[in-house]
């Protein structure tokens, strides 16, 4: 790899949702992307905040930067997407995966969205589809559809590095669930080879971290090698079948995230609260017994 293969990446965690968002800087200009960025809500008293963002913001300015792209990983369901802020104050174009249109279709649905939410990824300035290149300044990155969490689940390889969302965490955390509409333990396997076929260099930045047990330190970057060596899921000694048993028996136990209700409703719609209703205000339905 030469230096200009090799992106600059400033991590901003948030104590909140345990989210890492990304600054990722082309070494030989000022041109960056903001990846998975997080929107503060109270969910208790209804409010948003922008502290979170506001630290991007502030890094970005401080810098000189030029924002080029905010983008997503996925729709998220465990934090609010500040990429319509981040837009409004620094400019950039919003990517995500085209199968966010599936997404759309089955949330939609959920939360009875209605005929004015349009499923076809128009809130977005770009859909992404597999092996898709885009430029940030003078780096070249390119896309890996990578399904199991989320059917619109993505990771962006850029230089060296590759930000894989929620598809695998640390190697002593293992890999995401596979049971909200749409995932699949299976496709999370299959989607997780193809980001350890990269090459065993190539840093992987994750997008949450929990602490494992024994370990005192949030972290959030590893390498290919250092998965395919240990990750407790998927690492040396856990075939498919294996996994698909533990994801599966796993994933059963698991609560909600706090904040899925108000998360979907706004990560759907690139960040967007839905439209205000006849009395100016915005609300979240809470659908009962759906999800």
């Amino acid at each position: 790899m030469t230096d200009l293969q090799r992106p600059e990446v400033t991590p901003f965690f948030d104590d909140a949702t345990n989210t890492i968002t990304f600054v990722v800087k082309d070494p030989a200009s000022n041109a960056c992307a903001v990846i998975d960025s997080v929107l503060d809500f109270d969910y208790a008293a209804g409010r948003t905040k922008t502290e979170s963002a506001d630290a991007v913001i502030k890094y970005v300015r401080e810098n000189g930067l030029e924002v080029q792209w905010i983008l997503e990983s996925h729709v998220h369901a465990d934090h609010l997407s500040a990429a319509p802020y981040i837009q409004q104050e620094l400019g950039g174009k919003i990517g995500i995966g085209d199968q966010i249109t599936v997404v759309q279709n089955v949330f939609g649905k959920v939360f009875n969205a209605g005929t004015e939410f349009e499923r076809d990824g128009s809130q977005f300035d770009q859909l992404f589809k597999e092996q898709d290149r885009f430029e940030i300044g003078g780096l070249t990155g390119f896309v890996l559809h990578t399904p199991g969490h989320t059917p619109a689940c993505l990771t962006y390889v850029i230089g060296d590095a590759a930000f894989c969302g929620d598809t695998m965490f640390m190697p002593d955390f293992g890999t995401a669930r596979c049971d909200f509409p749409g995932g699949s333990a299976e496709t999370l396997y299959e989607s997780i080879q193809k980001i350890l076929s990269l090459p065993d260099e190539t840093r992987i930045f994750v997008g949450h971290d929990y602490k494992a047990p024994g370990r005192d330190e949030y972290a959030w970057e590893t390498t290919v090698a250092e998965q395919k060596a240990a990750n407790i899921h998927v690492g040396q000694g856990h075939d498919k079948d294996d996994f698909v048993k533990m994801r599966t028996e796993r994933d059963a136990k698991l609560d909600m995230p706090k904040l899925i209700i108000p998360s979907l409703q706004v990560n759907m719609r690139a960040g967007q609260m839905p439209p205000a209703e006849d009395d100016g205000n915005v609300y979240f339905k809470v659908p009962v017994n759906k999800l």
